[in-house]
């Protein structure tokens, strides 16, 4: 059976969907082949590099991508699921193909306030709201496809 193909798209490809591809491909690898892109590819997130080793999962050898980069190789997914506020997500490019567009939104760990403790805390917050999306758009797109795209 061949995977379902995701691209995770925040602004700056820096926590969140950075934390979206990881947990997608280390949870239901089996399933899906999970990348990830940034409207304006920045900087690895060391607060996300954290709360997921905390997790068990280590993301601080990934680099940032650009989703335009994605696009220009016309590269094709089934889902295209943006992470980030709807403002910055309407701009994402629309890829060719059967793609769904999903939009998930997360609050953003490099806007966050506070000493490195509270910081984390929130990064935590996230990482766990991402991972319990996750399991519900697998829980989903095993029982009932169709379902999803019209959410």
């Amino acid at each position: 059976m061949e995977k379902t193909k995701v691209l995770f798209v925040c602004v700056h490809n820096s926590a969140r969907s950075q934390m979206a591809e990881a947990f997608l491909n280390h949870l239901h690898g089996g399933r899906f082949i999970a990348e990830s892109a940034g409207l304006e590819p920045g900087t690895l997130n060391p607060l996300a590099v954290e709360v997921m080793k905390e997790v068990g999962i280590d993301i601080s050898k990934k680099s940032t991508k650009s989703v335009f980069d994605f696009y220009k190789q016309n590269r094709l997914y089934r889902y295209v699921i943006t992470v980030c506020d709807e403002t910055s997500s309407e701009q994402c490019p629309l890829f060719p193909g059967s793609t769904s567009r999903l939009h998930w939104s997360f609050d953003d760990p490099s806007k966050f306030t506070g000493d490195h403790e509270k910081q984390l805390g929130q990064t935590r917050e996230v990482r766990d709201k991402i991972r319990q999306k996750i399991e519900e758009f697998c829980s989903k797109t095993g029982k009932n496809e169709k379902r999803l795209m019209e959410e």
